[in-house]
């Protein structure tokens, strides 16, 4: 699958925030901590943080969140519910890191995932990430676990 980037709109914003993932991803759901949800669906933060992954027929597929700073860019991303688990992770991972790389051309890459989510931290470390801090953070209604990964824009793939 290929995967394009365009600046999230408010159909595709709700589209997202009504996003529900099965089992234990259903952390993932957009309705359990209001806080983000409310980042989302803001118009001013659409095209600047946020934007929408479509594929090559114009469907909406995932999202992608991207801050830069002193050269580090912060990510979050997003699969759609049904195409998750179905080895995307890596392709959707990558395309996002050629776009905000083009974007930002930062030094480093760095995101969160929670603890318990070991399918997203194979795929990051797949793709160079490392483990560098395990934190706590109130979200969701509760105190959860986090990974932080970082790596290189360009990253040393070396076994």
């Amino acid at each position: 699958m290929r995967f394009a980037f365009v600046p999230l709109d408010d159909a595709r914003a709700r589209a997202i925030a009504a996003w529900r993932y099965a089992g234990v991803y259903a952390f993932y759901d957009w309705a359990n901590d209001p806080d983000d949800l409310a980042e989302l669906l803001e118009p001013g933060n659409w095209g600047r943080a946020y934007h929408a992954a479509l594929d090559r027929d114009g469907a909406l597929v995932g999202f992608l969140q991207a801050t830069c700073a002193a050269g580090t860019v912060d990510i979050g991303l997003g699969l759609r519910p049904d195409l998750t688990g179905r080895g995307l992770g890596g392709p959707f991972l990558d395309a996002c890191l050629t776009f905000v790389d083009g974007r930002f051309h930062p030094a480093r890459f760095r995101l969160a995932v929670a603890a318990f989510n070991r399918r997203a931290i194979t795929v990051y470390e797949r793709a160079g990430f490392r483990q560098v801090a395990e934190f706590e953070q109130r979200t969701n209604g509760g105190l959860h676990r986090f990974v932080r990964m970082e790596r290189a824009a360009t990253p040393d793939r070396s076994p």
